[in-house]
C-alpha cells in the first residue's frame, strides 16, 4: 500500500515521523556541539563526558540512516537527480572514522578538541544537506514515513539498550566493560 503525503505529515498517528525523529537528533547532537565549544579548556570531565555522549549518539544515528532511511530513499526517489544518496554514505564514514579515532585518544591529549571540532563540522555539514535536500524531497515522496518512523524508534530501541548493556567508557578508556 503505497502512502500519500498526507499519511507522511498527519500528526496524532502514534507513530514518529521518521524525518522529525531525525531531525530531534540532529538538534541533540548540535546542543553537544555547542556545549563542547563552550566548556573551559581545562574542564577536561566534561569535554570527555560531551565527547562520548556525542560519538554515541552520532553512532546511533549513523546506523539507523544507513539501515533504514537510505533505502527508503532510494526506493522512493530513484530517479532523483537532486538528491545523492551515496555522498551521505561517504560523509557518514569519514564521520565514522573520526568516532574511530576517540577510542585511541584521551581528553586533553594533542588533536583532542581539533578533531572533535571537524567532526562537528562535518556533521553540520551533512545534517543541512539532508534537512534542505533530501528530508524535502521525502516529504513529498510517496515514503511512508510514519512506518519508517516505527521502524526506526524500534531500532533505536535495541541499539540503546545494547549500549546500555555493554555501558559507556570514557573516551580513550581501554578497560574491560564489567
Amino acid at each position: 500500500m503505497e502512502a500519500t503525503k498526507q499519511d507522511n505529515v498527519e500528526a496524532g498517528s502514534g507513530s514518529p515521523d521518521a524525518l522529525a525523529m531525525l531531525e530531534a537528533d540532529h538538534r541533540a547532537v548540535e546542543k553537544l556541539f555547542k556545549a563542547f565549544e563552550k566548556t573551559a579548556d581545562d574542564d577536561l570531565e566534561a569535554k570527555a563526558a560531551l565527547a562520548q555522549r556525542a560519538c554515541e549518539e552520532l553512532s546511533i544515528h549513523t546506523m539507523l540512516e544507513e539501515e533504514l532511511l537510505y533505502p527508503a530513499a532510494h526506493e522512493a526517489l530513484p530517479d532523483s537527480d537532486k538528491i545523492d544518496v551515496e555522498e551521505a554514505y561517504v560523509e557518514h564514514f569519514l564521520v565514522k572514522t573520526l568516532i574511530a579515532k576517540f577510542e585511541t585518544m584521551k581528553v586533553g591529549d594533542k588533536g583532542f578538541d581539533a578533531t572533535f571540532k571537524v567532526m562537528s563540522e562535518m556533521v553540520n555539514h551533512h545534517v543541512e544537506e539532508e534537512e534542505k535536500e533530501l528530508f524535502p524531497e521525502l516529504r513529498k515522496s510517496t515514503c511512508n514515513l510514519r512506518a519508517l518512523g516505527d521502524g526506526m524508534a524500534k531500532r533505536k530501541a535495541q541499539l540503546q539498550s545494547k549500549l546500555d548493556k555493554a555501558g559507556s567508557k570514557a573516551v580513550g578508556d581501554k578497560t574491560a566493560t564489567l
